[in-house]
This record gives structure tokens, C-alpha cells and sequence, in this order.
């Protein structure tokens, strides 16, 4: 072991130490951000060398997310502005998303993948793909339920909850004035992508951006975030217990 690694391997038991008997949040979202980057500042002509690198880090994370206890992830992978891409790069980068999900619903994984985007606006074989993932992994038990944001955008997501919310009632023979009069913030909160999991407590951005770019709009609201300077390909062990720390150490008030 070098000496480097040495210094790691203590820092990283000594997180983990102090993180005992500390508050865990149940929810975590990650945005994956700065793959592009991180391959440019590599060396690499082809941006979706990053994305390839970032997708093998995925599987980690859900790793370190389990052992820490973590029920819910929602790891948010492409947005719905990302599909405005030019073709030699989104191409690619879906069939980079599409053998990810493909490989955590493998036999031997314990993950419970959840879908949550607009996939009609994806190509009918990703689509097809994402959704026999998740059909596989329906009864799985013992790792955290994992969403997988894909084709993502919260505004998005906030017209699919009326919109469903609306088709709803009308089918049950309410009308606009009925709903109107007992509208509140559950009835949308049902119609989410999200629906029966709890809001995330702990959103993580990568790459140093400091915005939430369409993100779980709706859910945030009282989420607490966690910047880190780095790329997502650069992202460290020690960095994921840092985010846990920074986590613990907050006073949640959620607006009172």
C-alpha cells in the first residue's frame, strides 16, 4: 500500500467513526454532473469517455449508499434539455445510460430500480430497455429502491402530476370546480414520479455547479445540498462520507 492510499484508508475510518449515531438521510439525490469535463481536462476527444467512467462509478455509490443505511436514491442522469444533443453525442450516451441500468438489474444486484422521466420522449428501444429493467427488479429486497432519472425534468414532472391528477378526477365524474375546491399540495405530491417515497433530505451536486437544473423541483423544498467541487468520474468515497458529515451537522427546520 502506498503511502497515499495509507492516509486515505485512515481518513476514510475516521469519517466513518464520527458518522456513528448521526442522523442518516433517507433520501439521497445525486447529480452526476461533469462528466464532459472531467474528459477534457483528461485528455480524451470523445465527452462520452466521461460519461462511460461516470457510469462505472455509479454502481459504487449505490454501494456506499447502502452501507450507510440509505433507503431512497434518485440519480439524475439526463434531463429532458439534454436531448437537444447533437446525435453524435446523445446516441452514445443513451446507450451508456441504457447497459448501466441494464447491468444494476442483473441477478446478484440488490437495487430496486425505479424509472422516473418522460420516456416517450426517448427512443422506443431505450424506453423498452429502462422499463424491462425495472419490471426485473419489481420483488427485490435488501438495497436501497433506486430511481433512475432519465429523459428528467422537474417542470416536467410537476405538469405530468396535474395533468394525471386531472384525468383522474374527471374519470371518476368530478368536475374542475369540485377538484378546485379541495386541491392541496398531497393531492399533487400522489401524482409524482416519486410517489410514496419520501423527499430527499440530501441532494449532492458534482462539478462545482451550484443550481439545481430542473431537479426534483417539487420534492426539494426542503432538502439540504451538498456542492462538491469535484467531477462526477473524480468522486471519492471520502466525498460521499463528507456530504454524509455535512448532512449530520445541520440544523433541519423546514421553514419553521
Amino acid at each position: 500500500m502506498t503511502l497515499r492510499n495509507l492516509i486515505y484508508s485512515v481518513y476514510e475510518r475516521r469519517l466513518t467513526a464520527k458518522l456513528a449515531g448521526k442522523p442518516v438521510p433517507r433520501h439521497v439525490g445525486v447529480m452526476c454532473d461533469g462528466n464532459r469535463r472531467w474528459a477534457r481536462e483528461m485528455g480524451f476527444v470523445d465527452p462520452n469517455d466521461g460519461h462511460r467512467v461516470g457510469a462505472a462509478k455509479i454502481k459504487h455509490v449505490l454501494g456506499w449508499c447502502d452501507q450507510a443505511g440509505i433507503g431512497h436514491v434518485t440519480l439524475y442522469l439526463l434531463a429532458t434539455d439534454n436531448l437537444r444533443r447533437p446525435a453524435s453525442e446523445l446516441d452514445p450516451l443513451l446507450q451508456i445510460i441504457e447497459d448501466l441500468v441494464v447491468e444494476l438489474a442483473e441477478e446478484g444486484n440488490p437495487w430496486r430500480l425505479r424509472i422516473v422521466g418522460a420516456l416517450d420522449l426517448l427512443p422506443a428501444q431505450t424506453a423498452a430497455a429502462l422499463k424491462g429493467a425495472e419490471e426485473r427488479t419489481r420483488d427485490r429486497s435488501g438495497g436501497a429502491e433506486v430511481n433512475i432519472a432519465v429523459g428528467y425534468g422537474g417542470r416536467r414532472e410537476i405538469t405530468d402530476a396535474v395533468r394525471s391528477l386531472l384525468l383522474e378526477h374527471a374519470a371518476s365524474g368530478g368536475t374542475i370546480e369540485e377538484l378546485a375546491e379541495v386541491l392541496d399540495v398531497e393531492h399533487i405530491a400522489e401524482h409524482l414520479y416519486t410517489r410514496g417515497q419520501p423527499d430527499p433530505d440530501l441532494v449532492i451536486r458534482t462539478s462545482g455547479e451550484q443550481r439545481l437544473s430542473g431537479f426534483m423541483l417539487w420534492q426539494s423544498a426542503h432538502s439540504e445540498f451538498y456542492f462538491c467541487e469535484l467531477n462526477w468520474p473524480d468522486f471519492r468515497h471520502i466525498d460521499f462520507l463528507r456530504a454524509l458529515r455535512s448532512y449530520a451537522t445541520r440544523q433541519r427546520r423546514y421553514g419553521a
